[in-house]
C-alpha cells in the first residue's frame, strides 16, 4: 500500500488542480446516474467562489494519485457566517468568531478506495492546525444523512440550523472544538493557547 502524503496547496495551485480535483469528487459521491455532469459543475463553482476567499487554503492527500483534499478559509470576525442562525447562537461561539480563531472547512472529499479510513479526519485536523484555530466550523444540508453522520463521526458537534436565504435547504451547523477540556469548559469552546492565531 504506498504511502499517503498530505500536501498544501495555495489559491494558484488549487486553480490548476481544479479539473483533477472535480473528477476526484464524482468519483467520491454518490451520485445518481445521469448527475455526475450536473455534480461536477457544481463543484467547480464551488471551487472557483472558495479560491477567491481571503485566507482560503487547501490539503491534498496523494499516494500515487489524488486520494483526497479538504478546504476552507478563516470565517470573518463579523459573524457573517452564522447569518440566518435559528435561535441565539452559543456565546462561546460568538466570542471565538469575534476574535478570529475560527476555521471554516468547507469540503471535504476523500476517494472511496482510499485504504487509510482515518485520511478524511487527518486532513480537517491537518488544516485546523495549520490555521491555528480553536474552532472548525462547517455548514452541511440538512438531507444529506451521509456527510452529517461522517461529521459526528470525526468528533464535530451539531449546534444549531441556519436558514440562509428564506426559501433554501436547511443548513445544519456543525463545530469542532479544539479547546482543552477543563471542569469549567467541558466542551473545548475556549481560547487555546497552543492554537491561538496571532492578531494582524
Amino acid at each position: 500500500m504506498a504511502a499517503v502524503r498530505l500536501r498544501r496547496l495555495n489559491r494558484w495551485q488549487a486553480e490548476g488542480l481544479k479539473e483533477d480535483l472535480a473528477d476526484l469528487y464524482v468519483e467520491s459521491s454518490d451520485t445518481a446516474v445521469g448527475e455526475e455532469y450536473r455534480n461536477r459543475e457544481a463543484f467547480l463553482r464551488r471551487l472557483t467562489d472558495e479560491v477567491r476567499r481571503p485566507g482560503f487554503a487547501m490539503l491534498i492527500a496523494e499516494t500515487t494519485s489524488l486520494a483526497g483534499c479538504a478546504f476552507g478559509y478563516p470565517v470573518r470576525r463579523d459573524g457573517s457566517w452564522w447569518r440566518g442562525f435559528e435561535g441565539t447562537l452559543p456565546h462561546s461561539i460568538e466570542q471565538l468568531t469575534a476574535s478570529g480563531h475560527v476555521f471554516a472547512i468547507t469540503e471535504v472529499v476523500v476517494h472511496p478506495h482510499e485504504q487509510d479510513h482515518d485520511l478524511a479526519r487527518r486532513l480537517q485536523e491537518r488544516l485546523l492546525a495549520e490555521h491555528h484555530a480553536s474552532l472548525g466550523a462547517t455548514l452541511v444540508h440538512q438531507e444529506d444523512l451521509a456527510a452529517h453522520a461522517a461529521f459526528r463521526s470525526w468528533g464535530w458537534q451539531e449546534v444549531g440550523e441556519i436558514h440562509r436565504p428564506p426559501g433554501t435547504a436547511v443548513l445544519r451547523a456543525l463545530v469542532l472544538p479544539l479547546g482543552e477540556r477543563t471542569a469549567a469548559r467541558p466542551d473545548g469552546l475556549a481560547h487555546n493557547a497552543r492554537t491561538q492565531r496571532p492578531e494582524r
